[in-house]
């Protein structure tokens, strides 16, 4: 006789697994919506979170047990034999509102704006050769200001100080460039995590005003500028010591040009860390990462196939001296550490 744990998926699985997705991401949805994860930090029962909150206690039984299906939820049965349900740890750090963490707010933004990517393919397949314009200042610096200041403060930050953290020692007096930097949060990471170091974070203006006001609430203005100008026509400035490019060579009309303008503003032997998603020659690892930039591509910008970066950066004569996997919102890059050489 054969369990169900004995059957070989069937082929159509991982496209079934894609309908079940959207079911899940509902559930989801709908815990941020209601406030769930924060209300779960102490353990409920579905009949009494049912009774608080006027729902219908099988149906919230049901939604509570698909979240604890997904990790999101822990459950464990009470003296009388009833389910009691907690958020589990990830939820509470990331989830629940009231954590410093919090990015809720950014994953459903995420998911309406993949949402209207995914709706818009017929369209883009039909519209051959046209570029779409970037976001405006305006509309780069409101998003600063909302999820990517989130996601910067709960996943991007953490991982560039642990990148940096292998690079440069915490005493040394060190100039940094964070380069597309958004809201500037990275930079305030750094800088907290490196007492010695100064820099600047350069940005369209709109955006740059954004990031200075962080780096005024973190009390880092004596150390950290926010610049703002065009990274294709305006200056960066010269003489750091490290560089922080993340996701802005996929916007820049002339790679090369803008590779060799990073190379001049390092100090020789300075170093660019360069932290952008490729295109993986392998299926499975690329399905993740073209499902969030596929739409990217088709607006005609550029996502690279695995290497060429690196072989960009060595005819710039970068010096390329590490290439790791990192952690960034919704996709996986890589980092490629790229020293300007010492002649």
């Amino acid at each position: 006789m054969n369990h169900a744990g004995d059957l070989l998926p069937h082929a159509l699985q991982p496209y079934w697994d894609l309908a079940l997705a959207s079911v899940q991401a509902e559930a989801l949805q709908l815990a941020l919506e209601e406030g769930l994860f924060e209300t779960l930090q102490q353990p409920h029962s579905a009949a009494t979170l049912a009774n608080a909150r006027g729902w219908r206690p099988v149906s919230v039984e049901h939604w509570l047990t698909l979240l604890w299906s997904m990790r999101l939820i822990d459950r464990h049965r009470d003296a009388a034999g009833e389910w009691r349900y907690i958020s589990t740890h990830v939820a509470q750090r990331y989830l629940a509102s009231s954590s410093p963490l919090y990015c809720g707010e950014a994953w459903r933004f995420r998911l309406a704006s993949l949402r209207d990517s995914g709706a818009g393919l017929s369209e883009g397949l039909h519209e051959q050769g046209r570029s779409a314009t970037l976001a405006s200042g305006e509309r780069w610096a409101a998003a600063a200001r909302s999820h990517l200041a989130r996601e910067q403060i709960s996943v991007t930050a953490p991982a560039a100080c642990e990148v940096v953290a292998q690079r440069m020692s915490p005493e040394a007096a060190w100039r940094l460039l964070d380069l597309g930097g958004g809201p500037g949060l990275v930079a305030v990471a750094l800088a907290k995590a490196f007492p010695q170091m100064s820099g600047v974070v350069f940005e369209l203006p709109e955006a740059a005003d954004v990031a200075a006001q962080h780096i005024a609430q973190a009390g880092l203005a004596s150390r950290l500028e926010a610049r703002g100008g065009d990274v294709v026509r305006d200056g960066v400035g010269t003489g750091y010591d490290l560089i922080w490019c993340s996701s802005v060579l996929h916007f820049v009309p002339d790679l090369s040009a803008c590779l060799a303008k990073l190379h001049a503003a390092l100090k020789p032997g300075g170093e660019l860390i360069c932290v952008h998603a490729e295109i993986p020659d392998e299926p499975e690892a690329a399905r993740r990462m073209l499902s969030y930039y596929l739409p990217l591509l088709w607006q005609g910008r550029r996502v690279t196939q695995a290497g060429e970066l690196c072989e960009a950066l060595s005819a710039q004569d970068f010096e390329v001296c590490e290439e790791r996997p990192i952690t960034l919102p919704m996709a996986p890059a890589t980092a490629l550490v790229a020293r300007r050489r010492v002649k």
